[in-house]
């Protein structure tokens, strides 16, 4: 007969997911940092908003993983203070990069200019298309293991991303005839990330919360939206 110990109400259990999300919020900080970097050279050399909004994007990603390394480290673990606390610095994560999306949207499609096919934005938002998927959904079970809406608000940023490496890779891939694509690609993210930070921001955790097309496979929701 097993006994499980529980720990200021937390079991062993929730405490070993606990420090998975920890550590996957580690392996997305180190991942943003490679990303930024490399982004933004291969987003000036192919000269694509998408690619250049979606590296500085990465800033704002890794800012959302360092909160719930935050969140999940030493006595905060199991404090319920910390956990809504980090849930509205993560929420507000999201609305650091909207405007200047907005911006630079409204401005590129003006002024007409079009990305450039360069292999290096090519290959590196691949990679984003194939990991960020990965991570996100790992984070969103965590997320409703834990009861932990900052965990999933990471995990719906990296899906976020997933969705804008896509829109970039279709941008590069297509540039010489669809200019316009790049642009208005930057703008949907834009909107997607102030909805998705508003939502976070007013708790309303449930699997609607999940960007659209992103859903994880047998979620279970937690409430009739996905219905």
């Amino acid at each position: 007969m097993s006994v499980v110990i529980a720990i200021g109400g937390k079991d062993r259990a929730w405490l070993r997911a606990a420090g998975r999300a920890r550590a996957l919020a580690w392996v997305s900080l180190v991942w943003m940092t490679a990303e930024g970097v490399v982004g933004l050279v291969a987003g000036l050399q192919a000269n694509s908003i998408s690619v250049v909004t979606w590296a500085a994007g990465s800033a704002v990603e890794g800012l959302g993983s360092a909160i719930v390394i935050w969140r999940f480290t030493g006595s905060r673990t199991m404090s319920d203070a910390a956990e809504l606390r980090a849930q509205r610095w993560v929420a507000g994560s999201f609305f650091l990069l909207a405007p200047y999306l907005l911006y630079e949207s409204i401005h590129r499609l003006a002024a007409g200019e079009a990305a450039e096919a360069h292999t290096l934005g090519i290959v590196l938002t691949a990679s984003s298309v194939v990991g960020m998927p990965l991570l996100g959904w790992a984070k969103l079970r965590l997320g409703r293991r834990l009861g932990s809406a900052a965990t999933a608000g990471e995990g719906t940023q990296n899906l976020l991303c997933a969705g804008q490496a896509a829109a970039a890779l279709v941008a590069l891939a297509t540039a010489g005839s669809l200019p316009w694509l790049d642009p208005v690609a930057a703008f949907a993210i834009a909107a997607i990330a102030a909805r998705e930070g508003v939502a976070l921001w007013k708790g309303d955790g449930s699997c609607c919360s999940t960007p659209l097309g992103f859903s994880e496979p047998d979620a279970g929701c937690a409430d009739d939206c996905c219905a």
